[in-house]
């Protein structure tokens, strides 16, 4: 009986507690999640420790680890608004950018500082798109362990404006159907309306009965439509396997 009293209460942990985690999460910002700094990557793993032993151990007041979420979120938050406020602290609280490879060469004191093996720069070089540490003017770890590289002036990419040449406006989609579901909002900021949505559907693909037809629907700034039909099967894809 008390292995099933337990049981109830860890599903009802999760249940309560994983929205909750959601929450913080969107409270302390896209920044503690996408770039994992020193400091918001010790929070993470605060917070998942906490989470973990709340969740496997009924025998843990359920309100102290609420109490202790909610503590780190606003001390992660504090420390942020310290760091922008004081740029000192925030040299205290994070790894300064480190330059690994220079004009071709690389740093090893600084390699050694940061702990990247050589292997580990080459790999992040090749995941730049770069095969040759002789092209590169300037590798930088950043604080978030990510590599910055910018290639000498010879092997960098021609621009358009280097030829004088005035490039066209950018191109992008809007996503106006997502899962058969119409985003209205989309649509107002495009100054279209349902009925024009409902024309296009059928002026592109006339076996479309309905917007529930679509996985996606996407326009761009001229009106061009682009859409993906549910259960639909392209027989040219290619076959990449793992």
């Amino acid at each position: 009986m008390d292995i099933l009293i337990d049981s109830v209460k860890v599903i009802g942990r999760i249940v309560t507690i994983l929205p909750f985690l959601l929450f913080l999460g969107l409270y302390m910002g896209k920044r503690s999640i996408g770039e994992l700094p020193v400091f918001d990557f010790l929070v993470i793993l605060v917070l998942g420790a906490v989470v973990g032993a709340d969740i496997a151990d009924p025998k843990i007041n359920h309100i102290h680890t609420v109490v202790a979420m909610i503590a780190i979120a606003f001390l992660q938050k504090l420390v942020v608004y310290l760091k922008l406020k004081n740029r000192k602290i925030g040299r205290l609280l994070t790894f300064e950018p480190t330059i690994v490879l220079y004009k071709g060469e690389f740093l090893t004191e600084n390699m050694k500082s940061v702990n990247y093996s050589i292997d580990n720069v080459l790999q992040m070089l090749r995941e730049k798109e770069v095969f040759q540490a002789a092209d590169v003017e300037v590798a930088i770890v950043e604080a978030n362990g990510r590599l910055s590289v910018n290639l000498r002036p010879d092997k960098q990419p021609v621009r358009l404006s280097d030829m004088n040449i005035t490039g066209k406006e950018a191109e992008f989609e809007i996503p106006v159907i997502l899962d058969g579901q119409i985003q209205n909002e989309a649509l107002k900021k495009l100054k279209k309306d349902k009925e024009w949505l409902v024309k296009q559907l059928k002026d592109k693909d006339k076996q479309i009965t309905d917007e529930s037809d679509i996985f996606y629907a996407g326009v761009n700034l001229k009106g061009d439509l682009n859409l993906t039909i549910k259960g639909r099967i392209k027989p040219d894809v290619p076959p990449i396997f793992h």
